[in-house]
């Protein structure tokens, strides 16, 4: 009996307790956290691990809280960074964001360039307040001009968190890989009822169609999602239609 893995002598010997975390046999350390803490010597290789980027991952949320929680109606706007100023898209994007200023709803956007600077434009055009969620990448981007409120984030996931916590609904403009990041992200989150009423309208029939099709023609006819997942977004080019499907009660 005292040889068996059952034995309580046996599955309490060599064992350690750090909070919530029990280490036994090799992966028990030496020394207690409050020394560790106190301990000036040593490496800092720690501002490095896992358990201090906890810390950095609640501190962005603690900003982005504060920093939006009293912003009002708003409506979050995709599009790409890459679209020039003066093309049509640009246009467009600039048109969505006046149109929702007037409807008085805030705009948010990621706060870079192309669509994203269109949109935060008509925004402040529109006399609305203008949002700037950006994210730090290997390459400088930074905030456009038109962002009333900015604020910077390391880690993609806790700026979707923002996106959607803080806004009724999703525009979403022709785009490339982030853009569809987010969109799928969002009907992910409106399929499985993570978020209740939560329309998302793709803005520009023409760019959006193959797109649409493919969901209809090969993911839903292959039965990887079902029918009624298709009115989970509207596709339109009609900016008063997509802007009174976001914003209507």
């Amino acid at each position: 009996m005292n040889g068996s893995p059952e034995s309580p002598e046996r599955h309490h010997r060599n064992e350690q307790h750090l909070g919530p975390v029990v280490r036994r046999r090799g992966q028990v350390m030496s020394g207690t956290a409050d020394q560790r803490l106190l301990d000036t010597r040593g490496p800092s290789d720690w501002v490095h691990g896992d358990p201090w980027r906890v810390l950095r991952i609640q501190s962005e949320f603690v900003e982005g809280f504060g920093a939006l929680a009293e912003l009002g109606p708003a409506v979050s706007v995709f599009g790409s960074a890459r679209t020039s100023p003066g093309a049509p898209e640009y246009e467009l994007g600039r048109r969505i964001g006046r149109g929702l200023a007037e409807a008085g709803f805030a705009v948010i956007t990621g706060g870079g360039p192309g669509a994203m600077e269109a949109a935060n434009r008509g925004a402040s055009e529109g006399g609305g307040v203008s949002v700037g969620l950006g994210i730090e990448l290997p390459f400088e981007q930074g905030l456009n001009d038109y962002v009333d409120i900015g604020v910077n984030f390391r880690y993609f996931f806790v700026r979707k968190t923002m996106f959607v916590k803080y806004a009724q609904g999703f525009l979403v403009l022709p785009g490339g890989l982030g853009t569809l990041d987010e969109l799928f992200e969002a009907l992910t989150l409106v399929q499985t009822q993570k978020v209740t009423r939560f329309p998302i309208v793709l803005v520009g029939t023409a760019y959006w169609r193959g797109l649409a099709d493919w969901v209809r023609e090969t993911v839903i006819a292959q039965g990887k999602a079902s029918e009624k997942d298709l009115a989970l977004f509207h596709v339109t080019d009609d900016v008063d239609d997509a802007i009174a499907r976001v914003t209507k009660p």
